[in-house]
């Protein structure tokens, strides 16, 4: 196959473009390659989307596939005009982010949506609406030949952001106490990145149409923590950290630097790593066990090295603060 890949120089893109050469197909990135290569084998052609003209050197020929990963309505936009009309399959990577609810454990692709952000620019604010309006500028456009895929947390080696890797480095790093926010039954989902990648490649072949979830499978922090302690090694002393406490001295949620990763304090946000994966399941998704990403991912992190400033996570002098606190709150 001919296949357009709108992006393809981070991690994602790259991804896909690799395993599509892997299988033997012609791989074309569009990208102002300023984030990095393309993965060796795939022809770059340099076009800046947010520039008239972008698609010009892709535009005047037949694709038998176009993936997108963009964020921003506008590129969708104006990337449907162009080269909508000859494109034969069309898969574009939204988000979990999309659902106007974030609180109904198990939720299912036929979840109500968030209303499409009308400007042509996102903000991280805005990115749930920029998705959905990407989504819906794409589906008005393509009608039946229209893949869409909503990821959530996307992990595995080379999860330069840090949030997947960071439990199981913690607990490869040192065996002293480890600082945990205190949710052992809140959802936890994590798709590998190789499963999705594996997953959209699979899809695009035959080409399949619809909008599809694909997560991994449902779980819960206690678990992942646990799995990640032991590929890790750590198996001493664990100090439980009230989530309100944790905000209190300044530890941020989710991701980011002086985090812990994958919790979330809003209960309205409560299954945002809680949703069904059964319609991409019965289409071939095979999300594998967690317990292989984290040994994987573990391998990388050590490569990256386990004492390095991290994208998401406390570091060790930072995590020693706020466990020597927490001993003086909870009268230690």
């Amino acid at each position: 196959m001919d296949i357009l890949i709108l992006g393809g120089t981070q991690w994602l893109g790259r991804e896909l473009a690799r395993e599509a050469l892997r299988r033997g197909h012609e791989v074309t990135c569009l990208a102002r390659g300023e984030a990095g290569d393309v993965a060796p084998g795939a022809r770059l052609v340099v076009g800046d989307r947010s520039q008239p003209g972008a698609y010009d050197a892709v535009q005047g020929r037949d694709w038998d596939a176009v993936i997108d990963v963009t964020r921003q309505p506008g590129f969708a936009r104006r990337a449907a005009e162009a080269l909508g009309p000859r494109a034969r399959h069309w898969t574009f990577i939204s988000s979990g982010n999309v659902y106007a609810r974030h609180d109904e454990p198990g939720a299912d692709e036929s979840a109500d949506l968030l209303p499409p952000l009308e400007s042509d620019e996102s903000t991280p604010e805005s990115y749930g609406e920029a998705k959905s309006a990407i989504e819906l500028a794409y589906r008005e456009a393509l009608g039946d030949r229209l893949l869409v895929i909503r990821p959530g947390l996307i992990g595995g080696p080379g999860d330069a952001s840090g949030r997947s890797g960071y439990w199981v480095a913690r607990a490869a790093r040192s065996d002293e106490p480890m600082l945990v926010p205190d949710i052992h039954d809140a959802a936890a989902q994590l798709v590998d990145v190789r499963d999705l990648v594996t997953w959209t490649l699979d899809a695009v072949e035959c080409r399949l149409t619809g909008a599809f979830n694909a997560v991994g499978d449902r779980s819960t922090f206690g678990a992942f923590l646990a799995l990640a302690r032991a590929v890790g090694g750590h198996d001493r002393e664990v100090r439980l950290a009230a989530p309100e406490w944790l905000i209190d001295q300044g530890v941020a949620e989710w991701s980011g630097p002086d985090s812990l990763p994958l919790w979330i304090v809003d209960p309205s946000w409560a299954a945002f790593q809680d949703r069904s994966n059964a319609a991409a399941r019965a289409e071939g998704f095979a999300p594998r066990p967690v317990v292989e990403t984290l040994s994987d991912l573990l391998a990388w992190e050590r490569e990256q090295g386990l004492e390095r400033p991290r994208g998401a996570g406390l570091g060790a002098e930072r995590e020693r603060e706020l466990v020597a606190a927490l001993a003086v709150a909870d009268g230690v």
